[in-house]
C-alpha cells in the first residue's frame, strides 16, 4: 500500500488517484465548542465548502474567517485569531524564522501541474522564449517561489524576462492579461484556467514550474495555531476528519470537484470544470520537502537565517496519517 501510495505521488498524475482511505469517524464531543476556521477561495481547498454540516455532527460550531492570501491566513494563525486554515507549505519556514512555534503544518492538499499563462498571440513553447517578456508575478507567493527556483535550478538567469508586480488577488492578473498590459503571468488557480477558458490565453504546458526539487508540487497546506493544538485537540482532529473525508469524496469525481469548485469559488462551471481537471486533490507535502523548501527560502533571501531544522519540527502530519490508514 506503502508503495503504491509513494508511485501515486511520483505520477503527480491528473485523474484520481486515492490510495488510503479516511477511516471511521471519531465521537462527538460532549459539549458544544467553537473552532475558527479559516478559508481561503481557491479550488484546491473546495472540501472547505463541506466541513459545517459535517461539524455539527461533532458539536462543533464553525466561526469563518476568509483571507485572499495565504499569508494573511498564516499571520491569522501566529496571532491565534483563527484555529485553523490552509497556508502555503513555506510559511512554516517564514514561521520558524520569525522565532514562533504557532503555526502546525498538519497535511498537504493536493496537487497539479504549474504551466506559464501565456497571452493569446504571444509564442512561448520553450524556456528561451521567456527572453524580454512581460511576465506578471506576486511577488512572495508560493506560485512566484515555485517559479523563482524551477528557472534556478534551470540555471535561467531571473533577469531573462521583465518581471511585472501585480498587487492584490487573481482577478487583476486577469484583468492586466485582457488589457494585454502582460505576455504572461505566474498565478494560482482558478484564475489560471479563468483566462483560457474565457480565450485570453493558452497554457505553455512545455513550461511547468511544478516540478523543482526545492519546492515541489504541493498546493497549500492545512495549518492549525500552536494554542488550537494544545488546548482544542480533538476539535482539530475532528476538522481534520472531517476535511480528508470530504476530500476523499470529491476526488472520486472530476465533476463533483468541479460543482463544489464552483460553489467554492463563484466561478461558472465552464472555468471550474478545466481547473479541476489539473488539479489532483490530496497532499504530497512531508518533512523532507518543508525542510528544502526552507533552505531554499534562506539561500533566496526570503528568510533572514536557516532554520531548515526547526521548519521540518513544525510540520506533523501524524494526525493526518493516523485518520487516513
Amino acid at each position: 500500500m506503502r508503495v503504491l501510495k509513494h508511485l501515486c505521488l511520483l505520477a503527480l498524475s491528473l485523474t484520481t488517484c486515492t490510495v488510503l482511505a479516511v477511516g471511521p469517524a471519531p465521537e462527538p464531543l460532549k459539549q458544544k465548542e467553537v473552532l475558527t476556521i479559516g478559508y481561503v477561495k481557491v479550488g484546491h481547498l473546495s472540501a472547505m465548502l463541506m466541513l459545517e454540516e459535517e461539524l455539527k455532527k461533532f458539536n462543533i460550531e464553525v466561526k469563518r474567517a476568509e483571507f485572499v492570501r495565504y499569508a494573511d491566513a498564516r499571520t491569522a494563525l501566529l496571532s491565534g485569531s483563527v484555529d485553523v486554515s490552509a497556508v502555503g507549505p513555506g510559511d512554516l519556514a517564514i514561521a520558524a524564522a520569525q522565532g514562533s512555534k504557532n503555526l502546525i503544518g498538519l497535511t498537504g492538499v493536493g496537487s497539479s501541474a504549474k504551466y506559464l499563462v501565456v497571452r493569446k498571440g504571444v509564442k512561448i513553447d520553450n524556456w528561451g522564449d521567456i527572453a524580454g517578456k512581460k511576465i506578471a508575478i506576486a511577488p512572495g507567493s508560493a506560485v512566484w517561489f515555485q517559479w523563482a527556483m524551477t528557472l534556478i535550478e534551470k540555471n535561467i538567469p531571473y533577469t531573462t524576462f521583465s518581471p511585472v508586480n501585480v498587487q492584490g488577488g487573481g482577478t487583476a492578473f486577469v484583468q492586466a492579461m485582457k488589457r494585454g498590459d502582460i505576455d504572461a503571468m505566474v498565478l494560482w488557480e482558478p484564475f489560471e484556467s479563468q483566462a483560457v477558458a474565457e480565450g485570453d490565453a493558452y497554457f505553455a504546458k512545455n513550461l511547468d514550474y511544478s516540478q523543482s526539487s526545492s519546492v515541489g508540487a504541493e498546493l497549500g497546506m492545512l495549518a492549525a495555531s500552536g494554542q488550537a493544538m494544545s488546548t482544542k485537540k480533538e476539535l482539530v482532529r475532528r476538522f481534520l476528519w472531517a476535511y480528508l473525508n470530504a476530500e476523499e469524496q470529491l476526488g472520486k469525481s472530476k465533476e463533483a470537484f468541479a460543482d463544489a469548485y464552483s460553489k467554492y469559488t463563484g466561478l461558472p462551471l465552464s472555468v471550474t470544470s478545466e481547473s479541476a481537471k489539473i488539479i489532483t486533490l490530496g497532499g504530497v507535502l512531508d518533512k523532507a520537502q518543508v525542510a528544502r523548501l526552507a533552505e531554499a527560502a534562506f539561500k533566496q533571501g526570503i528568510v533572514q537565517k536557516n532554520v531548515t531544522k526547526e521548519a521540518a519540527e513544525l510540520y506533523d502530519d501524524s494526525m493526518a496519517k493516523d485518520i487516513k490508514k
